[in-house]
């Protein structure tokens, strides 16, 4: 049975419209730092991950005039407390600190964050994950556009490596799938998207919002932060920085569970929008249009799925791993499509070693 044309016309607008923002994107200019403001970087920690120590060594290089990095750990037991301590060694005039103790937040992270920010000593932070590496020129690269005052939150898109197979497949999806979708949303003008790669705002614009305490019930504080921040008439801007981050997870059923709560978080926080999703599973509608027999929307489908996957892995992100493997983004919709299903299957979710229910409005259930 032959399928309407119809049916496949907004998965494949979608996959125009990701090509597009690639583009658009690989066009913009960095904004060139003006009177570079003074920095802290913002750094909970919690376990080790496979480039941790590099990735803090990255944050220390900075070749940016007045900086430091707190790094912060609920309690000495950490192994990263370790890592912290060598680099302090290492870097011995370095603008470090390691910070010990956690606020009272469901949200363990926040609960860091928490005690960061009473450290912290400059006007403008920088928060991002533990593993995050970057070069000399981060700092000054993200902070800039906060020279304009509509600007209220800088994030950037990131690249990923990976050290085993599971993580090699989470990688080319992440890449191909959800890095594009986060290009399409700048494109499309959404205000409040952020992503813990790299949040960079002024602490006084934080405060307003509630600060770090008015995040610690929600899972998912990176957008709740931008969505805050925001709220306050200021626009998120997606820096033209690309951020290098690591995938070590050792197992298939890790990869499902790292997948299955983004999945989970995104749904409770954004409802609607994620019930929308689908449309951008290109290889699912490819799939469905070649066993109904139709093969030129098909074709269609997969051409500007994989143009997508491949313009956004390796031009916009200078990955090789998506550049190799490109091909394959038509296959991780299907496993996309299977966590989306999953998603809507109940409100648990797993994060490190704990595992969390999910309330209705993205909250943390105690």
């Amino acid at each position: 049975m032959r399928l309407n044309w119809l049916i496949f016309l907004p998965a494949i607008l979608y996959q125009c419209l990701a090509i597009l923002s690639a583009l658009l994107h690989l066009r913009k200019r960095s904004v060139k730092p003006q009177n570079p403001p003074a920095v802290s970087v913002l750094k909970p920690l919690r376990g080790l991950d496979p480039n941790t120590y590099q990735a803090f060594v990255s944050q220390v290089r900075q070749d940016h005039p007045v900086f430091e990095v707190l790094f912060g750990v609920e309690d000495e037991s950490d192994p990263a407390a370790s890592e912290v301590r060598r680099l302090l060694r290492e870097f011995p005039a370095a603008p470090i600190r390691l910070i010990v103790g956690s606020g009272p937040a469901l949200n363990g992270k926040v609960g860091i964050l928490e005690e960061l920010a009473r450290h912290a000593s400059h006007p403008v932070w920088v928060l991002n994950d533990s593993d995050i590496k970057v070069d000399a020129r981060y700092l000054s690269t993200v902070t800039a556009p906060l020279s304009d005052p509509k600007v209220g939150v800088v994030t950037c898109l990131y690249r990923v490596k990976a050290h085993n197979l599971p993580a090699a497949w989470e990688a080319i999806g992440i890449m191909t799938d959800f890095m594009p979708s986060t290009l399409v949303a700048q494109f499309l003008g959404v205000r409040e998207f952020g992503l813990g790669s790299t949040l960079a705002f002024r602490a006084a614009d934080l405060e307003r919002a509630g600060g770090f305490e008015a995040l610690a019930s929600y899972l998912a504080d990176d957008y709740q932060l931008a969505k805050r921040v925001t709220s306050l008439g200021t626009r998120a801007v997606l820096s033209s920085y690309v951020v290098e981050t690591s995938l070590g997870d050792a197992t298939w059923a890790g990869i499902w569970r790292h997948q299955l709560r983004w999945a989970r978080t995104i749904r409770l926080s954004k409802g609607a929008g994620h019930a929308g999703l689908p449309v951008t599973h290109a290889g699912l509608w490819a799939a469905i249009a070649a066993v109904s027999g139709a093969w030129l929307p098909a074709a269609i489908l997969l051409a500007l799925r994989i143009a997508s996957a491949f313009l956004s892995g390796t031009f916009v992100l200078r990955s090789t791993l998506a550049a190799d493997f490109c091909v394959l983004s038509p296959v991780w919709d299907l496993y996309s499509f299977a966590v989306w299903l999953a998603s809507y299957a109940g409100r648990k979710v797993r994060w490190r070693d704990r595992v969390l229910t999910i309330g209705a409005d993205g909250r943390i259930v105690a």
